[in-house]
């Protein structure tokens, strides 16, 4: 299934502008495609259920799925929207397979979506674009966009760990979604609706960072004009995510150590203990018993913080994350949902080809470019270039063929 980018990826803001989970009534009769679409939003551990069930559901976060097919059978738009009216969904998605090319369109104020999709010529649903790209489009704020195996395990994992109240350690190279899997274990959480706060602690200067974590009171040094309550208290209740945190200088690991150990921080400027009652998720991208041996990290904070490890890997080697993923990224940077691109079958080949070692961020790049590339609303392998500025040669002028190359899959 998705720190900022990632080789899996949290939904985010859809065309549902879900505030809570969604219920997704998918009719079956007459959508070929139907027991496929549900696999996959079943797999993003969307809430799927039968059309006619006797389920709850909120207007505001009920969507009806059906083919285009029933939509006919049914007599038309208007008893389509009835039927969706019938089942309190606020938006109706109709769906019509196998068609010569891609089309989106938007009624009603975005509240009837059209989809025409091609035929696909793979068997697996992670490669299936179309039924991807619909997955996208049902998610809600707190989904993941994943289709590998290896992502199916971590997340099931992590929904274990964020059942307990336990403080974990998320370790994997940079842009494999480490804090995406932290957002996804805060929102699957007893927690999950007191803050989400983070920090970078690579991104701080040494000498601020104790105050953006623990506080201070006014005037406890130059500058400090009103008191501050920092992060640890911002997160009260709710889960603190310090990002990168291999990165923190010695001194302020010790500070660190006595806090979550007593459970309470001390602002810079006072002599007080306030309690806190925050959950804590970790990260970083090194080798940590190495850090530990090289004395750049307490060995004692590393064992108050790995009660739980989780590791992300590389998107290379989570392949079937890569459509699920790319729609996700292409959805985020398109102005409206009618402007979804397609990405034909010579374009998920090629993307599935490359290496990615610059993971999401670098899959979010090629997307870009092959957005600004795209005509008609379709990619191509010939829209797909790689990043080959690393490996030009030093002093070579920068040139659109030497800082790009062609996609293995039309080189």
């Amino acid at each position: 299934m998705f720190g900022r980018h990632f080789a899996f990826a949290l939904a985010g803001k859809t065309l549902l502008e879900a505030k809570q989970m969604s219920m997704i009534r998918l009719e079956h009769e007459n959508f070929a495609a139907a027991e496929r679409l549900e696999s996959v939003l079943r797999e993003r551990l969307l809430n799927v259920v039968a059309a006619d069930t006797d389920a709850g559901g909120d207007v505001r976060s009920t969507t009806y799925v059906c083919s285009a097919a029933h939509e006919a059978a049914l007599g038309g738009e208007e008893a389509s929207i009835a039927r969706g009216r019938a089942v309190k969904a606020g938006v109706i998605i109709i769906i019509e397979e196998a068609v010569g090319c891609f089309k989106l369109t938007e009624a009603l104020g975005g509240k009837l979506i059209r989809l025409s999709l091609p035929a696909g010529n793979s068997d697996a649903v992670a490669n299936d674009y179309g039924l991807q790209l619909i997955a996208t489009l049902l998610s809600d704020d707190v989904t993941v966009a994943s289709g590998d195996q290896a992502s199916s395990d971590l997340f099931g994992l992590a929904q274990r760990v964020a059942a307990t109240d336990v403080t974990v350690f998320v370790n994997g190279p940079t842009g494999t979604g480490k804090e995406v899997l932290a957002k996804f274990i805060h929102n699957h959480s007893e927690r999950r609706n007191a803050p989400f706060v983070a920090v970078n602690c690579a991104a701080i200067p040494d000498n601020m960072l104790e105050a953006i974590l623990f506080g201070h009171e006014k005037g406890a040094f130059t500058g400090a004009s009103t008191a501050n309550k920092g992060i640890f208290r911002a997160a009260d209740s709710g889960t603190l995510l310090l990002d990168e945190i291999s990165e923190m200088p010695m001194a302020l690991q010790a500070k660190l150590l006595r806090a979550l150990q007593e459970k309470a921080v001390t602002p810079i400027g006072s002599q007080t203990d306030i309690p806190v009652d925050v959950r804590v998720v970790a990260t970083t991208n090194r080798n940590m018993p190495e850090e530990i041996r090289a004395g750049k990290f307490r060995e004692d904070l590393y064992y108050r913080l790995n009660v739980f490890p989780l590791n992300t890997v590389a998107l290379a080697d989570r392949i079937d994350d890569i459509v699920p993923v790319a729609t996700f990224l292409l959805h985020r940077h398109v102005k409206s949902v009618t402007e979804m691109p397609w990405l034909d079958d010579s374009a998920i080949d090629a993307l599935r080809a490359h290496s990615w070692p610059g993971n999401v961020r670098e899959l979010e790049n090629v997307l870009q470019r092959a957005l600004v590339l795209a005509q008609d609303g379709l990619i191509t392998a010939t829209e797909i270039l790689i990043d080959n500025a690393l490996h030009a040669s030093a002093g070579t002028p920068a040139t659109m063929a030497s800082v790009f190359r062609p996609s293995a899959a039309r080189a």
